[in-house]
C-alpha cells in the first residue's frame, strides 16, 4: 500500500505560482510512475501531467496541454515525494487537485488515464483569483 498525501494548495492571483507537494509514504516511489490530476466542481477528474520513475538518472514528463509550459512535474525519490510548479495561473486552474501513483512494469512509462493509477491522494484545493 501507498499513502500519499498532497500538501501547497492555497488561494493565489492570475498570474501567481505554487507549488504542490505529494509525500508518500507506506512504499518507496521507485518503480511507481507519478501523474497530477484536477477536478473542478461538477467535472471530471482531468488528467494533468506525469513522470515516469527511472533505474538511471533519466525521468520523463508528460503533460496536458492546458498545463504544458506553465506547470512542471519533479520527483525527489529520496524524499518520497513529487512535486508540482505552477506558474502563471488562470481561474480556470481552480480545482482540487491530486496526486496518484502507478505501479508500471516498463520504466519511462507516463500514464495519463485514471484507471492506470492505482493510489490516489486526498487532494489540495487550489483557487485561482481573477
Amino acid at each position: 500500500q501507498v499513502q500519499l498525501v498532497e500538501s501547497g494548495g492555497g488561494w493565489v492571483q492570475a498570474g501567481g505560482s505554487l507549488r504542490l507537494s505529494c509525500a508518500a509514504s507506506g512504499r518507496t516511489l521507485s518503480g511507481y510512475a507519478m501523474g497530477w490530476f484536477r477536478q473542478a466542481p461538477g467535472q471530471e477528474r482531468d488528467f494533468l501531467a506525469a513522470i515516469s520513475w527511472s533505474t538511471g538518472r533519466t525521468y520523463y514528463a508528460h503533460y496536458a496541454d492546458s498545463v504544458r509550459g506553465r506547470f512542471t512535474i519533479s520527483r525527489d525519490d529520496a524524499r518520497n515525494t513529487v512535486y508540482l510548479q505552477m506558474n502563471s495561473l488562470k481561474s480556470e486552474d481552480t480545482g482540487a487537485y491530486y496526486c496518484a501513483a502507478a505501479r508500471t512494469a516498463v520504466p519511462g512509462e507516463r500514464p495519463t488515464r485514471r484507471h492506470e493509477y492505482d493510489y490516489w491522494g486526498q487532494g489540495t484545493q487550489v483557487t485561482v483569483s481573477s
